[in-house]
Protein backbone atom coordinates (compact mmCIF):
# COMPACT_ATOMS: atom_id res chain seq x y z
CA UNK A 1 0.00 0.00 0.00
CA UNK A 2 1.32 3.45 -0.90
CA UNK A 3 2.10 5.94 1.86
CA UNK A 4 -0.11 8.87 2.73
CA UNK A 5 1.21 11.99 0.99
CA UNK A 6 1.89 14.92 3.31
CA UNK A 7 0.86 17.71 0.95
CA UNK A 8 2.85 20.85 1.74
CA UNK A 9 1.08 22.95 -0.86
CA UNK A 10 -2.32 22.31 0.69
CA UNK A 11 -1.02 23.03 4.19
CA UNK A 12 0.70 26.21 3.03
CA UNK A 13 -2.57 27.44 1.55
CA UNK A 14 -4.40 26.85 4.82
CA UNK A 15 -1.64 28.62 6.75
CA UNK A 16 -1.79 31.60 4.40
CA UNK A 17 -5.44 32.21 5.31
CA UNK A 18 -4.59 32.05 9.03
CA UNK A 19 -1.58 34.35 8.74
CA UNK A 20 -3.40 36.88 6.56
CA UNK A 21 -6.00 37.25 9.31
CA UNK A 22 -3.27 37.73 11.93
CA UNK A 23 -1.52 40.35 9.80
CA UNK A 24 -4.79 42.21 9.28
CA UNK A 25 -5.26 42.32 13.05
CA UNK A 26 -1.69 43.56 13.51
CA UNK A 27 -2.25 46.25 10.88
CA UNK A 28 -5.19 47.59 12.84
CA UNK A 29 -3.27 47.64 16.12
CA UNK A 30 -0.05 49.30 14.86
CA UNK A 31 -1.59 51.28 11.99
CA UNK A 32 0.80 49.84 9.39
CA UNK A 33 1.78 46.56 7.80
CA UNK A 34 4.59 44.55 9.43
CA UNK A 35 7.80 44.98 7.42
CA UNK A 36 10.37 42.37 6.44
CA UNK A 37 13.75 43.46 5.05
CA UNK A 38 15.52 40.97 2.80
CA UNK A 39 19.27 41.42 2.28
CA UNK A 40 20.70 39.81 -0.85
CA UNK A 41 24.34 39.97 -1.93
CA UNK A 42 24.87 39.68 -5.68
CA UNK A 43 22.28 38.76 -8.27
CA UNK A 44 22.40 34.98 -8.46
CA UNK A 45 19.30 34.00 -10.50
CA UNK A 46 18.12 31.35 -8.03
CA UNK A 47 18.54 33.73 -5.08
CA UNK A 48 16.74 36.48 -6.97
CA UNK A 49 13.80 34.16 -7.73
CA UNK A 50 13.57 33.20 -4.08
CA UNK A 51 13.65 36.80 -2.89
CA UNK A 52 10.94 37.72 -5.36
CA UNK A 53 8.80 34.84 -4.11
CA UNK A 54 9.15 36.19 -0.55
CA UNK A 55 8.12 39.63 -1.79
CA UNK A 56 5.04 38.24 -3.54
CA UNK A 57 4.07 36.10 -0.55
CA UNK A 58 4.47 38.99 1.89
CA UNK A 59 2.33 41.32 -0.19
CA UNK A 60 -0.35 38.68 -0.77
CA UNK A 61 -0.74 38.31 3.00
CA UNK A 62 -0.76 42.03 3.74
CA UNK A 63 2.84 42.41 4.93
CA UNK A 64 5.44 44.71 3.36
CA UNK A 65 8.79 43.55 1.98
CA UNK A 66 11.83 45.79 1.55
CA UNK A 67 14.54 44.22 -0.61
CA UNK A 68 18.14 45.42 -0.34
CA UNK A 69 20.39 44.05 -3.10
CA UNK A 70 24.09 44.66 -2.54
CA UNK A 71 26.76 44.12 -5.21
CA UNK A 72 28.72 40.89 -5.05
CA UNK A 73 31.86 42.99 -4.46
CA UNK A 74 30.43 44.41 -1.21
CA UNK A 75 32.91 44.45 1.65
CA UNK A 76 32.35 42.80 5.01
CA UNK A 77 32.18 46.22 6.65
CA UNK A 78 29.56 47.47 4.18
CA UNK A 79 27.41 44.38 4.63
CA UNK A 80 27.62 44.61 8.41
CA UNK A 81 26.76 48.31 8.28
CA UNK A 82 23.66 47.53 6.22
CA UNK A 83 22.47 44.94 8.74
CA UNK A 84 23.23 47.32 11.61
CA UNK A 85 21.07 50.04 10.02
CA UNK A 86 18.18 47.63 9.53
CA UNK A 87 18.53 46.33 13.08
CA UNK A 88 18.24 49.88 14.41
CA UNK A 89 15.39 50.89 12.08
CA UNK A 90 12.14 50.84 14.05
CA UNK A 91 10.21 50.65 10.77
CA UNK A 92 11.67 47.18 10.10
CA UNK A 93 10.17 44.30 12.08
CA UNK A 94 12.18 41.39 10.72
CA UNK A 95 15.35 40.77 8.71
CA UNK A 96 16.14 37.88 6.36
CA UNK A 97 19.67 37.28 5.09
CA UNK A 98 19.75 35.49 1.75
CA UNK A 99 22.18 32.61 2.31
CA UNK A 100 24.73 31.39 1.57
CA UNK A 101 26.82 34.55 1.42
CA UNK A 102 29.45 34.77 -1.33
CA UNK A 103 32.94 33.51 -0.55
CA UNK A 104 34.98 35.91 1.52
CA UNK A 105 32.09 37.21 3.60
CA UNK A 106 31.68 36.08 7.22
CA UNK A 107 28.20 35.10 8.37
CA UNK A 108 29.34 35.26 11.99
CA UNK A 109 30.35 38.87 11.51
CA UNK A 110 26.99 39.75 9.99
CA UNK A 111 25.07 37.95 12.74
CA UNK A 112 26.96 40.02 15.32
CA UNK A 113 25.20 43.07 13.84
CA UNK A 114 21.75 41.47 13.69
CA UNK A 115 19.50 41.95 16.70
CA UNK A 116 18.10 38.51 17.59
CA UNK A 117 14.51 39.75 17.91
CA UNK A 118 14.52 40.56 14.16
CA UNK A 119 16.24 37.31 13.08
CA UNK A 120 13.55 35.72 10.91
CA UNK A 121 15.74 32.72 10.02
CA UNK A 122 16.31 31.86 13.68
CA UNK A 123 20.07 31.52 13.12
CA UNK A 124 21.41 34.13 15.54
CA UNK A 125 23.41 32.44 18.35
CA UNK A 126 20.92 33.72 20.94
CA UNK A 127 17.94 32.21 19.10
CA UNK A 128 19.87 28.97 18.55
CA UNK A 129 20.73 28.89 22.25
CA UNK A 130 17.15 29.49 23.33
CA UNK A 131 16.03 26.63 21.09
CA UNK A 132 18.68 24.35 22.60
CA UNK A 133 17.41 25.25 26.08
CA UNK A 134 13.83 24.40 25.13
CA UNK A 135 12.75 28.06 25.07
CA UNK A 136 12.35 28.68 21.33
CA UNK A 137 11.36 32.14 20.11
CA UNK A 138 12.22 32.49 16.42
CA UNK A 139 12.80 29.01 14.98
CA UNK A 140 14.55 28.29 11.65
CA UNK A 141 11.78 28.17 9.06
CA UNK A 142 12.57 24.86 7.39
CA UNK A 143 12.47 22.66 10.52
CA UNK A 144 9.52 24.70 11.84
CA UNK A 145 7.68 23.77 8.66
CA UNK A 146 8.56 20.11 9.11
CA UNK A 147 7.10 20.12 12.61
CA UNK A 148 4.00 21.91 11.33
CA UNK A 149 3.46 19.14 8.78
CA UNK A 150 3.69 16.53 11.54
CA UNK A 151 1.21 18.46 13.70
CA UNK A 152 -1.34 19.25 11.01
CA UNK A 153 -1.34 15.69 9.66
CA UNK A 154 -1.62 14.37 13.23
CA UNK A 155 1.53 12.27 13.11
CA UNK A 156 2.25 11.10 16.65
CA UNK A 157 5.72 12.18 17.80
CA UNK A 158 5.65 11.60 21.55
CA UNK A 159 7.44 8.41 22.49
CA UNK A 160 8.50 7.64 18.91
CA UNK A 161 12.02 6.94 17.72
CA UNK A 162 13.19 9.53 15.22
CA UNK A 163 16.32 9.95 13.13
CA UNK A 164 17.53 13.16 11.50
CA UNK A 165 19.94 12.58 8.62
CA UNK A 166 22.03 15.75 8.42
CA UNK A 167 23.47 18.02 11.10
CA UNK A 168 23.45 21.53 9.61
CA UNK A 169 22.90 24.44 11.98
CA UNK A 170 19.89 25.64 9.98
CA UNK A 171 17.98 22.39 9.39
CA UNK A 172 19.30 19.16 10.90
CA UNK A 173 20.26 20.22 14.41
CA UNK A 174 17.24 22.45 15.08
CA UNK A 175 14.91 19.77 13.71
CA UNK A 176 16.44 17.25 16.12
CA UNK A 177 15.91 19.67 19.02
CA UNK A 178 12.28 20.29 18.02
CA UNK A 179 11.60 16.55 17.84
CA UNK A 180 13.26 16.09 21.22
CA UNK A 181 11.07 18.84 22.69
CA UNK A 182 8.06 16.98 21.29
CA UNK A 183 9.15 13.96 23.36
CA UNK A 184 10.64 11.83 20.58
CA UNK A 185 13.79 9.81 21.14
CA UNK A 186 16.17 11.31 18.58
CA UNK A 187 19.29 10.11 16.76
CA UNK A 188 21.29 12.50 14.57
CA UNK A 189 22.95 10.78 11.61
CA UNK A 190 25.58 12.20 9.27
CA UNK A 191 28.31 11.29 6.80
CA UNK A 192 30.29 9.47 9.50
CA UNK A 193 27.39 7.33 10.70
CA UNK A 194 28.17 3.63 10.33
CA UNK A 195 25.48 1.51 8.63
CA UNK A 196 22.91 4.25 8.17
CA UNK A 197 20.26 1.74 7.12
CA UNK A 198 20.55 -0.18 10.40
CA UNK A 199 19.87 3.02 12.34
CA UNK A 200 16.97 4.15 10.17
CA UNK A 201 15.21 0.78 10.18
CA UNK A 202 14.62 1.20 13.92
CA UNK A 203 12.90 4.57 13.55
CA UNK A 204 9.25 5.59 13.30
CA UNK A 205 10.10 9.06 11.94
CA UNK A 206 12.92 9.81 9.50
CA UNK A 207 13.94 13.35 8.58
CA UNK A 208 16.17 13.68 5.52
CA UNK A 209 18.31 16.83 5.44
CA UNK A 210 21.61 15.66 4.00
CA UNK A 211 21.58 17.33 0.59
CA UNK A 212 22.37 14.06 -1.22
CA UNK A 213 19.91 12.95 -3.91
CA UNK A 214 18.02 9.74 -3.14
CA UNK A 215 20.41 8.80 -0.34
CA UNK A 216 17.69 7.01 1.62
CA UNK A 217 16.33 3.89 -0.07
CA UNK A 218 13.35 1.64 0.60
CA UNK A 219 15.59 -0.98 2.21
CA UNK A 220 16.49 1.54 4.93
CA UNK A 221 12.88 2.22 5.93
CA UNK A 222 10.84 0.59 8.66
CA UNK A 223 7.42 -0.30 7.19
CA UNK A 224 4.91 2.38 8.14
CA UNK A 225 7.49 5.02 9.08
CA UNK A 226 6.87 8.73 8.48
CA UNK A 227 9.34 10.44 6.14
CA UNK A 228 10.00 14.20 6.14
CA UNK A 229 12.25 15.00 3.17
CA UNK A 230 13.92 18.42 3.17
CA UNK A 231 16.15 17.56 0.20
CA UNK A 232 16.04 19.82 -2.87
CA UNK A 233 18.53 18.35 -5.32
CA UNK A 234 18.48 19.38 -8.99
CA UNK A 235 19.59 16.60 -11.36
CA UNK A 236 21.38 16.99 -14.68
CA UNK A 237 18.08 16.82 -16.58
CA UNK A 238 16.70 19.73 -14.53
CA UNK A 239 14.34 17.65 -12.40
CA UNK A 240 14.24 18.06 -8.63
CA UNK A 241 14.45 15.14 -6.22
CA UNK A 242 14.75 14.83 -2.48
CA UNK A 243 17.21 12.97 -0.30
CA UNK A 244 14.79 10.03 -0.35
CA UNK A 245 14.16 7.63 -3.23
CA UNK A 246 10.50 8.63 -3.33
CA UNK A 247 9.25 6.15 -5.93
CA UNK A 248 10.48 3.17 -3.91
CA UNK A 249 10.03 4.51 -0.37
CA UNK A 250 6.41 5.55 -0.96
CA UNK A 251 5.55 1.84 -1.17
CA UNK A 252 7.04 1.13 2.27
CA UNK A 253 6.46 4.23 4.37
CA UNK A 254 3.24 5.14 6.16
CA UNK A 255 3.46 8.85 5.30
CA UNK A 256 5.89 10.90 3.22
CA UNK A 257 6.47 14.41 1.94
CA UNK A 258 6.95 14.66 -1.85
CA UNK A 259 9.67 16.69 -3.56
CA UNK A 260 8.69 19.15 -4.82
CA UNK A 261 5.45 20.07 -3.06
CA UNK A 262 6.24 18.84 0.45
CA UNK A 263 8.32 20.81 2.93
CA UNK A 264 9.25 23.63 0.55
CA UNK A 265 5.91 25.47 0.34
CA UNK A 266 5.54 25.38 4.13
CA UNK A 267 9.02 26.82 4.75
CA UNK A 268 8.23 30.19 3.18
CA UNK A 269 4.96 30.51 5.08
CA UNK A 270 6.77 29.85 8.36
CA UNK A 271 8.96 32.85 7.56
CA UNK A 272 5.86 35.04 7.65
CA UNK A 273 4.82 33.40 10.92
CA UNK A 274 8.19 34.43 12.35
CA UNK A 275 7.61 37.98 11.06
CA UNK A 276 4.33 38.12 13.00
CA UNK A 277 6.02 36.76 16.13
CA UNK A 278 8.88 39.26 15.80
CA UNK A 279 6.51 42.20 15.32
CA UNK A 280 4.38 41.26 18.31
CA UNK A 281 7.39 40.67 20.53
CA UNK A 282 9.17 43.90 19.59
CA UNK A 283 6.07 46.02 20.06
CA UNK A 284 4.84 44.18 23.13
CA UNK A 285 1.45 43.20 21.72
Amino acid sequence: MSARILDGRALAQALRHELAAQIAELHERIDRAPVIAVVQVGEDPAATRYVRSIDRLSQSLGAACRTIILPDVVTQAELEATVSRLSADDRVDGILLQLPLPAGLSLDGVLSRLVPEKDLDGIHPINAGLLAQGRPVLIPNTPAGGMELLRRYEIEVRGKRAAVVGRSAIVGRPMALLLLQADATVTICHSRTSDLGAVLRECDIIVAAAGRPQLITAEMIKPGATIIDFGTNVLADGSMVGDVDFAAVVEVAGAITPVPGGTGPVTNVMLIQNLIKATRSRLGI
